[in-house]
């Protein structure tokens, strides 16, 4: 790839954030190393069940992959917090799950990490006697994960408040005031750029406001329990705020540049500033970096693709379909196996379509971000102050226009999903086989699109085409049905609670039984021995 106009030998003068980034980056320290007497080691055998039945377990919940080994561990903590109110020998019991499945990898926790787990447990326990709430247990659930991958944590912060600093001040909010701002902004931050949720969310910004309450000495528990209400409505009141919506779109635009200076710093710990001082050697990280993500990026989109269509295959489409045969016959008796079929294959296929459409990044973006970058990391305080978005209080300034505008957006409601009535009809649909069609169709756009954004991680700038606007003004519709029953259905999954009450107990059990087992047997065969 050719280098970008202006690349030149003279030296890069780092900001002083730029340092300070590097300087704490520095500072973290890797997990201690697991003590040989007590690291644990869990059977490879059990670890082969336990691994197929989290991939199962986690394709029924749809979630980021950053994201799935925090949900694991709270739904084996509730799991077995029912079993056991006491919580007594969870610890062990938590960090062996975990090993097993392979959120951690075998051996690389021991006894020290089980005692530390064991300890939040108990403070929780103890807590939750004068206090008992979701925001309680998301705290739990956040630090235990925390407590076991400081490291990981620990970049992940540092990489959040660099942001933070670097483009606070390109935000303002008039008629707010510059902390309520900064408030808003960190939110913003920590649910785009982080891709934190609800519970991440709650424990990131109340470790702002406050230390641990599972770390303080417990004498002055009885003084903190008293304010913890207090201070879990301040922070589900920020993260509530009207503004984090509108700062999304502008906040999203800025994240490809710091996305791929992040990867440099983790590549390169040793050299990063060697590196970002260096304008020819800077330029030739991005442009590897960028051809390596963007290949990455592509397979990821097909990877993702798979997994909703089996997501939404196994909670929404199989439901769908035992039931369209059923009661097509009851009421119309007889069933159109070309909408069966129609019903089955054509939204997968769709899935396919639209990301296979979907266009990555090429060099004219690398040479965009590289210059974006560099504006991020040199010392010029012009890149930073310049403000950038302005955002108001809502006000409807033009009434009738907006009347005007909702009406006609409703109308596009009907004119969509009567052009979808008419198609079917010919197609000799019934109304059965009609509404799961519209309800595959919106649920699968709704998922591609979200899948789609993945492709905008590293562009800098979006080219939107002549036609986009047309194409938004019939897709939209669905796109809007698709998000309100995928939010809707989610909160009655019910395929959540048969896996967790009905078949996952029951399997950990016979792990467990199975793991003992095979410990009996070594120890048998080592007396031998």
């Amino acid at each position: 790839m050719d280098e970008p106009a202006g690349v030149t030998q003279t030296p890069i003068k780092l900001s002083h954030f730029t340092k300070a980034l590097i300087e704490k980056l520095n500072t973290i320290k890797p997990k201690r190393a697991t003590d040989d007497t007590s690291r644990i080691s869990v059977s490879p055998t059990v670890s082969f069940f336990a691994i197929a039945y989290e991939k199962i377990r986690n394709a029924v919940e749809y979630r980021d992959a950053h994201l799935i080994r925090r949900a694991a561990i709270e739904r084996m903590l509730k799991r077995r917090l029912a079993l056991n109110p006491e919580a007594s020998g969870e610890g062990e019991n938590l960090v062996r799950e975990l090993l097993w499945a392979r959120y951690f990898a075998n051996e690389s926790l021991d006894e020290g990490d089980v005692a530390a787990v064991q300890q939040l447990l108990d403070r929780y326990l103890l807590i939750k006697k004068k206090f008992n709430n979701q925001f309680l247990f998301d705290i739990l659930t956040c630090s235990i994960e925390e407590t076991l991958s400081p490291q990981e944590a620990s970049q992940n912060s540092t990489f959040t408040f660099f942001i933070y600093q670097v483009l606070k001040d390109k935000v303002r909010i008039e008629q707010v005031s510059e902390e309520e701002k900064n408030a808003y902004f960190y939110v913003t931050l920590e649910r785009w750029f982080a891709k934190s949720d609800n519970a991440y969310l709650r424990y990131h910004l109340f470790s702002l406001f406050h230390e641990s309450v599972f770390q303080i000495p417990e004498e002055k528990l009885p003084h903190v329990i008293a304010k913890l209400p207090k201070l879990f409505k301040k922070v589900d009141d920020l993260i509530k705020n009207p503004y984090s919506d509108r700062m999304r779109g502008f906040i999203k635009s800025q994240f490809p540049p710091f996305s791929i200076l992040f990867e440099i710093c983790k590549k390169n710990k040793d050299a990063t500033e060697k590196i970002l001082q260096d304008r020819n050697r800077l330029w030739t990280e991005v442009a590897q970096l960028c051809r390596l993500k963007y290949a990455q990026t592509r397979s990821r989109l097909n990877s993702l693709a798979v997994k909703a269509i089996i997501y939404i295959f196994i909670t929404k489409m199989l439901i769908a379909l035992i039931l369209e045969y059923p009661l097509s016959l009851w009421i119309y008796g007889e069933v159109s196996y070309l909408s069966l079929a129609i019903n089955s294959l054509f939204p997968p296929l769709l899935m396919f379509i639209i990301i296979g459409l979907t266009t990555i990044p090429g060099e004219d973006n690398t040479k965009r971000l590289f210059a974006r970058l560099e504006s991020i990391i040199d010392a010029d305080r012009s890149f930073e102050t310049a403000v950038s978005f302005i955002t108001k209080k809502t006000k409807t300034r033009r009434p009738l226009l907006i009347f005007f505008f909702t009406v006609i957006y409703a109308i596009t409601f009907f004119i969509t999903f009567d052009l979808l009535h008419m198609l079917l009809k010919l197609l000799q649909f019934n109304l059965v086989s009609e509404a799961i069609f519209i309800f595959f169709i919106s649920i699968v756009s709704f998922f591609a699109y979200r899948i789609r954004h993945i492709a905008k991680e590293y562009q800098v700038k979006e080219s939107e085409s002549f036609i986009r606007p047309f194409v938004d003004f019939f897709f939209l519709p669905i796109l809007s049905v698709g998000k309100l029953l995928s939010q809707g259905i989610a909160k009655l999954n019910f395929f959540t609670f048969i896996f967790d009450f009905f078949i996952e107990a029951p399997f950990k059990l016979v792990f467990e039984i199975i793991e003992e087992w095979i410990s009996f047997i070594r120890t048998k065969r080592e007396e031998i021995i």
